[in-house]
């Protein structure tokens, strides 16, 4: 009787593990901007099963790096990313930043290795995804493959808006379109389209936009001088937005 009496809480803790864990995308408040959406109870906790929460990764932690072959997809949990890819004489290039819900590796899928490195912008972390694992499921889940699908063409149309944001538009243009940006992604994250941080270094914007540091920091001043924003530190207001979209072009 004694074993038995210590045998069932034990049991009961591992069935409540069990259960917490297979509904941890339903009780994700990113549910609605991850792969889940559409998916019903059993695809999900299928889908689930495969997944690999990480703990926080510290500011500075390499996720991946371009030298390794490609294993998973990686859903930003919490936090933030940068990814940079480098040039032979040296040079990163910040091809990317990435937030609550947002896919990184999607690149990596056809060469079967990752194409940048990511490193964490802050405390931070995230869901694997083995793509191995992801392949052999979606083969019953039709509904996971359209979203793939989707997710990957809203990764073109992203790159598409880099190439005109960097070839098409001036200095003042592309900082105001890099802010916007951020504020309607941060709405669809269910924050505050006007007040957030921004986890990136100036440097990271200015290499990101290909403009110098200088041009950078002079912006981010005239802007607040105009009263279009307001920063404190590393927290901005975007104090007219209807101004900053005019500015956008």
């Amino acid at each position: 009787m004694t074993q038995a009496t210590n045998v069932t809480p034990l049991f009961n803790d591992l069935a409540k593990i069990e259960h917490d864990r297979n509904v941890a995308c339903h009780a994700c408040s990113l549910y609605s901007m991850c792969l889940p959406l559409g998916l019903n109870n059993n695809d999900l906790v299928r889908l689930d099963s495969i997944i690999e929460r990480s703990q926080n990764h510290k500011r500075g932690h390499t996720l991946f790096t371009s030298k390794q072959p490609f294993k998973s997809l990686f859903v930003v949990r919490s936090g933030s990313f940068k990814t940079t890819i480098s040039a032979t004489d040296g040079r990163d290039q910040v091809t990317g930043f990435y937030f609550p819900g947002e896919f990184i590796a999607l690149d990596a899928i056809h060469q079967q290795n990752y194409q940048s490195t990511a490193k964490a912008l802050e405390s931070s972390s995230v869901c694997e995804l083995p793509f191995q694992n992801m392949e052999e499921i979606g083969k019953d889940m039709p509904q996971l493959q359209i979203q793939m699908l989707t997710r990957l063409s809203k990764e073109l149309a992203s790159d598409k808006s880099l190439m005109l944001l960097l070839g098409k538009k001036t200095a003042d243009e592309k900082l105001a379109t890099f802010l916007l940006s951020l504020s309607k992604r941060f709405q669809e994250r269910g924050f505050s389209a006007t007040d957030f941080q921004l986890s990136m270094s100036r440097s990271d914007i200015a290499n990101h936009l290909g403009l110098a540091v200088e041009t950078v920091s002079r912006l981010f001043s005239r802007f607040q001088d105009g009263g279009l924003i307001l920063m404190v530190g590393k927290s901005i207001s975007l104090q007219n937005k209807q101004k900053l979209e005019q500015l956008c072009g």
